[in-house]
């Protein structure tokens, strides 16, 4: 899991290598949870995609401790190579943070509202809230605001526990009642700019 950290903490650093083409700061500042997963596509004719990252919630005082998350699937149809995806997604609302604080799976949209998310400093002054989560995604380079609809996301407890040194809950983590790692400094002093 510390790799899943280490990476979140650089895909937050991308993303604010290139402001005018990431989220405007005005959305990270107001989100009341992020979820940050890197995503491996890969495949010839059957493809396959998984991935891993980490969900954190907005306290009073600051972030919590990062969560394990994990995506997977399969597609079908001609497809050829390997791609790797960074996503970010703010999570714009309570309901949005305390679905990802509860044991089992996420599937984004239907109740949970997912849009592409306002990309650029343009963006900033006209950011209001319109989903309950606002995605974003990196591939080679190139920054888009991206819809997840239909995308589930499933809790990975095993991680948590042997990140945490104990068995642990996500809302436990979430909620700031288990003290975060160490290893998390670095994730929580790139978001403690927001």
């Amino acid at each position: 899991m510390q790799q899943d950290v280490d990476q979140a903490t650089s895909v937050i650093e991308r993303f604010q290598e290139i402001p005018e083409e990431g989220f405007p700061p005005a959305v990270l500042k107001a989100a009341k949870g992020v979820a940050i997963l890197t995503v491996t596509k890969a495949g010839f004719v059957v493809s396959g995609r998984g991935g891993t990252g980490v969900v954190v919630a907005r306290l009073d005082k600051g972030w919590s401790g990062p969560s394990s998350i994990g995506t997977g699937g399969a597609g079908f149809g001609f497809q050829a190579g390997v791609e790797v995806t960074e996503f970010v997604m703010i999570l714009n609302t309570p309901a949005a943070v305390e679905a990802f604080s509860k044991q089992g799976n996420v599937t984004l949209g239907g109740n949970l509202s997912v849009a592409a998310g306002p990309v650029g400093r343009t963006a900033e002054t006209s950011v209001a809230l319109q989903s309950a989560i606002y995605s974003y995604s990196r591939s080679e380079g190139f920054f888009a605001g991206v819809s997840l609809e239909g995308t589930v996301i499933s809790v990975k407890d095993d991680y948590n526990q042997a990140y945490y040194g104990k068995p642990v809950t996500p809302q436990e983590i979430l909620s700031d009642k288990v003290p975060p790692p160490a290893g998390a400094r670095n994730l929580l002093s790139v978001l403690s700019k927001y």
